[in-house]
């Protein structure tokens, strides 16, 4: 048996892979994440699969549940929200299933960081703006953030940056950027990025706060901070530039 992981995506149900679809069409069992997997995918499994939500299972009984598949001879079809690459508590399952000699593949899908740049119809590289992009979060009521991983630390270049898990604590992540960003650095917020109830807030660090809390958003949601959101005057990029030697030229 394989166990599947299995990048759903940021919550339509359509931006799931081809390949994670085929997958999971075929997997006899099926681990998903409750709280964050669109129910509609659930559809796609196999009649008569056993479909475990793992919304409130601990790490022992999750990996419980892949071991009586192997046992069996079961594939496993573990659905993740997101992309399995970043912030899905995939590392710690492979860890232990490589300890019991259990095979595992991993399927990427759509990040929440893509939906939300999808949303807010913006690209994140933007020539002589920014061309780079910071994913990270917050440490409140998560695992603390490894030294040198603080939102001043990692904003000192101005690169665009993107929180995860965050908006909760939108106050002190404010905090912590202004002093580097400045209190007039475009921000987005973008809650359920993708899905029939995605919400979009759009100011600078000076007024962001105040919006989210009018809004009411707590969770489900990625904060874009960077002078991409609003750019327009930039020159073109290289790649389809007439002065670019292109092969046939170059012979």
């Amino acid at each position: 048996m394989t166990v599947f992981f299995i990048g759903a995506g940021p919550g339509a149900a359509d931006l799931i892979t081809v390949r994670g679809l085929r997958l999971l069409e075929s997997a006899p069992v099926c681990l998903y994440a409750g709280s964050l997997v669109p129910r509609e995918l659930l559809d796609a499994c196999p009649p008569g699969a056993r479909q475990v939500d793992t919304a409130n299972l601990t790490l022992d009984q999750i990996v419980a549940e892949i071991a009586e598949a192997h046992t069996k001879g079961q594939d496993v079809a573990r659905l993740h929200s997101g992309d399995p690459s970043i912030f899905s508590a995939v590392a710690e399952q492979v860890r232990r299933l490589e300890e019991l000699g259990v095979p595992y593949e991993i399927v990427p899908g759509v990040p929440a960081f893509a939906a939300a740049a999808a949303s807010l119809k913006r690209e994140l590289t933007v020539p002589g703006v920014g061309q780079s992009v910071i994913l990270t979060r917050t440490s409140a009521r998560a695992t603390p953030m490894p030294p040198g991983e603080d939102l001043a630390t990692l904003g000192a270049g101005r690169a665009t940056m993107v929180l995860h898990l965050a908006v909760q604590r939108i106050d002190s992540a404010v905090a912590e950027l202004l002093p580097v960003y400045g209190a007039d650095c475009p921000v987005a917020v973008v809650a359920y990025a993708s899905r029939t109830d995605e919400q979009i807030l759009r100011g600078t660090l000076a007024d962001i706060a105040a919006q989210v809390h009018e809004a009411g958003i707590k969770r489900t949601a990625v904060i874009v901070v960077g002078r991409v959101l609003t750019a327009s005057e930039f020159t073109d990029s290289h790649l389809y530039s007439a002065a670019r030697e292109r092969p046939c030229d170059a012979s």
